[in-house]
């Protein structure tokens, strides 16, 4: 499942991301079947493409393409560069960029025989980076396979967009768990305007009061690498779905500096 953040600042972009990668398995049980959770804490979700020095992404969702040889996105990331290189590595708009993207991982989930998309079943992109002489970046959401087309976050407005386990995430930020107003809808009855109606009411008063459009790029390194570490850290007390863990990839993406790496892990030997 995962956690990525994509955190659009006046300085710049963060992107940031847990590497834990989730495969299920089914093995008989007797005359059952049942589902074996299989964790992999080295998988890289923060994605850097050669030649495309002010764009990059994070994935979350769907932690592998492909049923009966399931694939990483990073995995397909030199088929996607080998493509783009066809047009002379060329400087895309965010948004063509995300498009091509889209179009390409929806390729390969449709040639993996993958089943139909659900809304807890796609593999989903925050493509974030900055078009030629534009001051601010923009980020980008795809979700393969049941919405391709790119979806702008922030349009208008600085601040953070995030998803995989977010419910600590939206506990933090804005101060209740993503799934209460549906649990108060059924409790009580309301119809989905009602429901609606209180999720906004909810959320306007209960979000921290964090000034996006005022924090430095650090400040905002800093925001983004706690969301992660946060979820991270409870969930080892959990008896639950631990979807989040591993090293955490963080980059930043100026108009100036475009792609950079903070923090990210790294091939090493044999470990102590």
């Amino acid at each position: 499942m995962s956690l990525g953040i994509a955190f659009k600042g006046p300085e710049g972009i963060v992107l940031a991301s847990d590497s834990r990668v989730t495969l299920n398995t089914e093995i008989p049980s007797g005359p059952n079947r049942i589902i074996l959770p299989s964790t992999f804490d080295n998988a890289t979700k923060l994605l850097r493409f050669q030649n495309h020095n002010y764009v990059g992404a994070v994935t979350y969702g769907v932690g592998a393409i492909g049923q009966r040889e399931p694939r990483t996105a990073h995995s397909f990331l030199s088929e996607f560069e080998n493509q783009l290189a066809k047009n002379e590595n060329k400087r895309y708009l965010v948004a063509d960029f995300a498009e091509k993207l889209s179009h390409f991982f929806l390729k390969q989930w449709t040639e993996s025989e993958m089943p139909e998309g659900t809304p807890e079943n796609n593999i989903i992109f925050l493509i974030a980076g900055f078009d030629a002489d534009a001051p601010y970046g923009k980020v980008f959401r795809v979700m393969i396979p049941s919405a391709p087309s790119p979806v702008e976050q922030n349009a208008d407005q600085f601040g953070v967009s995030w998803g995989g386990q977010l419910a600590f995430t939206n506990r933090l930020v804005k101060g209740m768990d993503p799934r209460l107003s549906h649990l108060v809808q059924r409790h009580l009855g309301l119809n989905d305007a009602q429901r609606v109606s209180l999720d906004e009411f909810l959320e306007r008063e209960l979000s921290l009061h964090i000034p996006y459009q005022f924090l430095p790029l650090q400040d905002c390194v800093d925001l983004s690498i706690f969301l992660v570490r946060t979820t991270m850290e409870i969930q080892t007390w959990l008896v639950d779905i631990r979807g989040v863990g591993g090293a955490i990839d963080v980059a930043t993406i100026t108009r100036t500096d475009g792609f950079n790496p903070i923090q990210q892990k790294k091939i090493v030997g044999q470990r102590s």
